[in-house]
């Protein structure tokens, strides 16, 4: 399936051009997850067209709803905040999720009159897509859950060590929000130095009493040594200009309230 393919199942003119812009700094860890929602009001109402959104957060960790009902959340949000990350709850599902300025979050918008139809093949069908994105890039990457792991999910994107193929990590999480009149498909692929991101996930999953397994937080550039942000960017905007049209745009001329 190609995105062609997809939005025409989903009703969206087939010939529309994905607008792709690069968001060079952040705004800061909250800033940054309200403007993927505020792009996502923008494109149900008109204001924006089909929009991917690329850029590198500050160190975060975002808790799922279900989360914030555990008796140990304050804990574990205090956890975060010792580990120099900024706990945030987000609108989407799942559990916490931890990133920072090694990892890339795709932020996919679009219009759409019925959101809600074919919301379980965008997870398939993106999660292939960032699968094989991380093997052009020469990472063994696949489509799965992997016992352990956190922030569980059936189409996380998982890793496989070269030198042993038990070892399988995640390295891409996916989230989506539905409204009326559009969707917003986001992706956070870690890339680079994983052992913070494992620290504070461990500490603040101990807070919450959810077991996992440690093994399974990893980066890109733990199977492939040396492999960047930058070229896993490339490589994303490469996969989407082989399934749909683009055109580069500068993120202030999509979204132009910063403040």
């Amino acid at each position: 399936m190609t995105i062609r393919e997809l939005s025409n199942m989903q009703d969206v003119e087939a010939d529309r051009t994905l607008t792709v812009v690069r968001q060079d700094h952040t705004l800061g860890a909250a800033r940054d997850l309200e403007i993927g929602l505020e792009l996502l009001t923008l494109a149900k109402t008109g204001g924006i067209g089909p929009t991917l959104r690329l850029y590198r957060p500050a160190p975060t960790v975002a808790f799922g709803q279900r989360d914030t009902r555990l008796p140990g959340f304050e804990a574990a949000a205090q956890a975060c905040r010792d580990h120099g990350f900024e706990p945030l709850v987000r609108k989407a599902g799942g559990r916490a999720a931890a990133y920072h300025e090694g990892t890339l979050v795709v932020d996919h918008v679009m219009p759409e009159a019925d959101a809600i139809a074919g919301s379980k093949s965008r997870f398939a069908f993106f999660g292939e897509l960032l699968a094989q994105t991380l093997r052009d890039v020469g990472v063994q990457a696949a489509v799965g859950e992997i016992p352990g792991e956190y922030c569980p999910g059936e189409f996380s994107v998982h890793g496989i060590h070269p030198a042993d193929p038990t070892h399988r990590i995640k390295l891409v999480g996916t989230a989506q929000r539905v409204v009326g009149g559009g969707w917003l498909f986001s992706s956070v692929i870690v890339v680079e130095n994983s052992a913070p991101i494992r620290a504070v996930l461990t500490d603040s999953y101990a807070a919450l009493g959810l077991d996992w397994d440690p093994a399974t937080a990893g980066a890109a550039d733990d199977l492939v040594p040396g492999l960047t942000v930058q070229a896993v960017e490339d490589a994303v905007v490469a996969a989407y200009a082989g399934h749909a049209s683009l055109r580069h745009a500068e993120f202030g001329s999509v979204y132009s309230r910063e403040a």
